[in-house]
């Protein structure tokens, strides 16, 4: 009798670890992305709303992401 080991990685639907809440980033504190800051200008563009203040960290730019792509139902 051989036991086996569980191996995750061969589960029909694996569990994921890549999205994390923004409060739990190692890196969460450091500026905004070049990229973030790019898409945060777009997406308040298209929602009619100022852009976003120079200086957010990448945690706050990741949770006016998800809260625009939310209002503009993307």
């Amino acid at each position: 009798m051989t036991d086996q080991v569980h191996n995750p990685k061969l589960d029909e639907h694996p569990g994921s670890n890549t999205e994390k809440d923004p409060e739990n980033w190692v890196s969460g504190d450091d500026p905004m992305t070049g990229a973030q800051a790019s898409y945060l200008t777009t997406l308040s563009e298209e929602a009619h709303v100022d852009p976003p203040e120079a200086g957010l960290s990448k945690a706050e730019a990741s949770k006016r992401i998800d809260a625009l792509k939310a209002q503009l139902k993307l």
